[in-house]
């Protein structure tokens, strides 16, 4: 009997340690499929996940394992066959997407787009912007990203809110929202992708923000009702950045380019050299435990 296979989608030796007993291939399957789709057993998505990375499931009759590279796995969980066991990337963007959490919320408040428009015309334009220091940070979803999003906010003297899907000891629960909302300062969307969470932020949500809040939104776009947002931008009563969008990527002329107070990164929340180290160790560790049938990390359960 032949090893099991896996299917990565870089070069297996940037692992460092791969386990003996293991058959590896690099495969990008939105490129190819090679015939060996039906022998894998542990199957590591490339980072954008595509349609196609999805695709090959249902001819992998043998696969046990699907690990992603990104935290949500909204992409795929609902192509993953019965029994085949689900771990995502928790850990791999933890500092990355914190980094431009705190890169968003920082240039919005202090006004850095407009700096560097005003560069651009060659024009000094003095201006007085709200600072970081003092606010109230509302941080909606509080796993691995959001600790580690609070870790970085903390230092700039910011009271920072927690709020989870349930409750515990020093974070609110998500249907506390309507009460936590009216005294935040910031906005800050780290959630995961779920019927429960699709359009969460619609119009009574924006509505019941504080007057000139910032909604920062490095979850999913689909988390936030489009039209809804682009409303209260032009009414002037928030202001938002965004790193994700609802649909990727946002075509020229979509509504939000132009909208005011909107400052737009093109979803690259783990775009940083900061992802892949950590990619090639949790992959690595996964396989290990694959290999040594050690229970796998980052499993996620039936309702993810």
């Amino acid at each position: 009997m032949s090893d099991p296979l896996v299917w990565l989608p870089f070069d297996p030796a940037l692992l460092g340690d791969p386990p003996g007993g293991l058959r590896y291939e690099v495969v990008d399957p939105t490129a190819h499929v090679p015939g060996s789709v039906e022998d894998v057993r542990f199957y590591v998505t490339p980072y954008a996940v595509g349609p196609g990375v999805a695709d090959v499931l249902p001819r992998m009759s043998r696969l046990e394992v699907v690990q992603t590279l990104s935290a949500g796995v909204d992409n795929v969980r609902g192509r993953v066959p019965d029994g085949v066991t689900l771990c995502n990337g928790r850990g791999i963007h933890d500092t990355s997407t914190a980094e431009l959490t705190l890169t968003l919320i920082l240039a919005s408040l202090r006004g850095i787009p407009q700096f560097v428009r005003a560069q651009d015309r060659g024009s000094w334009e003095f201006a007085w912007r709200p600072a970081l220091a003092d606010k109230r940070v509302l941080l909606v979803g509080y796993g691995a990203i959001g600790a580690a999003i609070e870790a970085r906010l903390r230092p700039f003297e910011a009271e920072v809110v927690p709020v989870a899907r349930r409750a515990r000891d020093g974070v609110h629960a998500i249907d506390e929202l309507p009460d936590l909302l009216p005294d935040a300062d910031v906005v800050v969307l780290v959630l995961p992708l779920t019927d429960a969470t699709r359009g969460l932020v619609d119009a009574t949500f924006l509505g019941r923000m504080k007057h000139g809040a910032l909604l920062v939104n490095v979850a999913r776009g689909a988390v936030v009702v489009t039209d809804d947002l682009v409303a209260a931008l032009h009414a002037g009563r928030i202001t938002a950045a965004v790193d994700v969008t609802e649909e990727e990527p946002l075509p020229a002329r979509h509504p939000l380019w132009d909208a005011p107070g909107l400052l737009v990164s093109p979803h690259v929340g783990g775009a940083s050299s900061a992802m892949w180290p950590r990619a090639h160790r949790l992959v690595r560790d996964q396989l290990h435990r694959y290999a040594g049938r050690e229970p796998l990390a980052n499993v996620m359960s039936g309702d993810y």
